[in-house]
């Protein structure tokens, strides 16, 4: 009986132990127990803010030139290689051309022949003439002889025709740079027979100087871009776009900043794109002729509201922020958000307005309807510190 006393004072005991320990963890919690508990909130003030997007871009020179024999003949010299930077009227390759030096010296042969048929026909003319005065040949006569004259005149001129023809044609076997730029590569090489219906040209010949990339955006895109710009028409509009940033394959930013210069008139019915062209100095030579990057363009919001990204939690895609009302109790607000390219911010579209606190700490041990003490964080410049690094 003794034994069943203790027992059951020790199981009161412990109880009590229980239960007092439950009362001092509920009193430790300031949610617990009828206490207010202290969040930091932030009061959303409208800011002006710039997102950038990135489009994927092929380069290409300014002028990208085929070099294309226009004489049928072997390659008998190349005067620079693969790669090289070559200017204007360099001499780039040579061309047999001991079949043209001897259709020049036969079209030579030809012109002496024609002109002295020419000079003969003056002479026959000028002795018909006084013969004709003198009524002794008909003026039929005369007329013939004119005629002859004539016809050697123009066979004189045919065959000047033909020598300066042949003359081009050797000069053509000389072929030569018609612009600046980097040499491509060579298909064909030394003993080759060419001629103007090759398949592939001798080379091309790529003026690097500014480098034109080509891009593509989306319709939407495009009016989002376009439509805050001053100007009525597209060219105008353009023209008042602030300078883009062309990123390389390595995720590094080309030094000199480009200039979006035209966009397609026309819509592309398959993707709904807008073809556009940036360009971009390139005296040093750093880009190539078919290389690739991203056009980093940018897109301005004007008076937008930020939420910090640590203040907003996501449940099945969708955004959610707490918001303290003029009753200092929180609600679950969802919020619509753009995804930018801002470090730690979102852009909300919808879902809260100006004025409106929403807790910035602590939102993990919250739920809807409880009361809090709000504390005002001070403000601070959310869309400068937000920027994306451009290093």
């Amino acid at each position: 009986m003794k034994t069943i006393k203790q027992f059951t004072s020790m199981a009161i005991l412990a109880i009590l132990f229980i239960f007092s320990a439950c009362s001092n963890q509920q009193g430790s919690n300031p949610m617990m127990g009828g206490q207010v508990g202290e969040y930091m909130v932030q009061q959303i003030t409208p800011q002006n803010i710039t997102l950038y997007k990135d489009f994927p871009a092929t380069l290409e020179g300014e002028q990208t030139v085929e070099i294309r024999p226009r004489v049928a003949g072997y390659i008998e010299k190349i005067f620079v290689d693969e790669g090289d930077y070559v200017k204007k009227g360099q001499l780039l390759f040579q061309i047999n051309a001991n079949d043209i030096r001897a259709q020049v010296r036969s079209a030579e042969a030809q012109v002496k022949v024609a002109e002295s048929q020419v000079a003969t026909a003056k002479i026959e003319l000028e002795k018909t003439k006084p013969l004709v005065e003198k009524d002794i040949v008909s003026e039929f006569q005369l007329e013939s002889v004119n005629t002859s004259l004539q016809s050697a005149e123009a066979q004189l001129a045919q065959a000047n025709a033909n020598l300066a023809n042949a003359k081009a044609n050797l000069e053509y076997t000389m072929i030569s740079s018609p612009t600046n730029g980097f040499i491509g590569t060579f298909p064909y090489r030394v003993g080759s027979l060419v001629s103007s219906s090759v398949a592939q040209p001798l080379t091309t010949v790529s003026n690097t100087s500014t480098m034109r990339a080509y891009f593509s955006i989306n319709e939407k895109a495009f009016l989002q871009l376009t439509k805050s710009l001053e100007g009525n028409t597209t060219s105008e509009k353009l023209a008042n776009l602030p300078e883009v940033d062309l990123i390389l394959p390595d995720q590094s930013i080309y030094p000199q900043k480009g200039k979006i210069e035209i966009a397609s008139g026309i819509v592309d019915p398959q993707t709904g794109a807008i073809n556009m062209r940036a360009s971009f100095p390139n005296a040093e030579g750093n880009l190539r002729s078919g290389g690739s990057g991203n056009i980093r363009l940018p897109e301005y919001h004007k008076d937008v509201l930020l939420v910090p990204q640590p203040a907003s939690y996501e449940i099945q895609g969708k955004h959610f922020v707490y918001v303290a009302n003029s009753d200092n109790k929180v609600v679950n607000t969802e919020i619509q958000v753009i995804a930018g390219d801002l470090k730690d911010v979102f852009v909300v579209t919808s879902g809260i307005k100006a004025g409106d606190k929403i807790v910035v700490e602590g939102i993990n041990t919250l739920r809807d309807g409880i009361e809090i003490k709000p504390k005002l964080a001070g403000q601070q410049a959310v869309a400068e510190n937000n920027q994306p690094s451009h290093n």
